[in-house]
């Protein structure tokens, strides 16, 4: 390769930098609907706050000696407004893990003074679910329409056999057709949000006992742990309606800076 096709390829290598520059930006004016619109919308039906209470028996796979810490998480996985009623129904999990200080001996061997311990995490599962009733509503939710099917005939005139009159004839209704009317109605679904969510808990070993062999005064260990739990948890349930908005104006000045006519007497800057 000669030394001039070397430097032209050198010369058109992209070189890539780490370095951020900043740039500048202005505000863009939407275009806005004149008049009455109709747009569909999530529209809040009602906020609410449940308190559910639980009181659980939590087993550990090993000797626990105490707990350090316990982080909490909820998860909601079902929250259903059943209509045409008011009743909602909620269903979840609290997620717990659990941090715990084992004794170990295999570290060091128990005296009356010292104890030694593995630090472990148990991470379970609490579930939880409860049917509330709503009694007053924020809007009122849009109820579904019922499906409806109904079936219809068409009169036929047959001649009849031997043994009937010859001016009778037989009127009825054809049985080799049938005839269907039928209406299906996608109904919009109410849906939830979870806005917050509040704990109170009580945890309490019940078979705690003394650590066998030496060990400080009053030492022990357990396995199972009773927890009684007030779970307040605050929601907020929706439907997607169509709803009539008005706007008036599609005016841009409002996107202008109030310094572009300064014929007040105010301080302000107009570069």
């Amino acid at each position: 390769m000669s030394d001039l096709s070397r430097d032209k390829k050198m010369n058109h290598e992209c070189k890539s930098s780490t370095n951020n520059c900043s740039c500048e930006n202005r505000p863009h004016p939407p275009h806005v609907s004149i008049g009455k619109i109709i747009t569909k919308v999530p529209v809040v039906l009602a906020e609410l706050t449940l308190q559910i209470t639980k009181d659980t028996f939590i087993k550990f796979p090993e000797p626990v000696l105490e707990i350090k810490d316990i982080k909490k998480r909820v998860k909601l996985t079902q929250c259903r407004l059943l209509l045409p009623t008011n009743k909602l129904f909620v269903k979840g999990m609290v997620r717990k893990n659990i941090q715990y200080a084992s004794p170990s001996k295999e570290i060091d061997p128990n005296t009356s003074t010292t104890v030694a311990s593995d630090l472990h995490s148990l991470t379970v599962d609490i579930p939880f679910d409860c049917v509330t009733e709503i009694k007053d509503f924020l809007t009122k939710p849009v109820l579904p329409k019922i499906n409806n099917r109904n079936e219809f005939d068409f009169f036929v005139s047959k001649p009849l056999p031997k043994g009937f009159p010859e001016k009778d004839e037989l009127q009825t209704s054809d049985l080799s057709q049938f005839h269907q009317e039928s209406a299906q109605f996608y109904n919009e679904l109410p849906f939830c949000e979870l806005i917050s969510s509040k704990i109170i808990e009580w945890d309490e070993a019940t078979d705690r006992i003394p650590l066998p062999e030496s060990s400080p005064i009053g030492e022990g260990f357990f396995t199972t742990l009773e927890e009684k739990m007030v779970l307040d948890l605050t929601l907020k349930v929706l439907q997607n309606q169509q709803i009539r908005v008005s706007s008036t104006t599609n005016d841009d000045d409002w996107f202008h800076d109030d310094c572009d006519c300064c014929d007040c007497d105010c301080d302000c800057d107009c570069d």
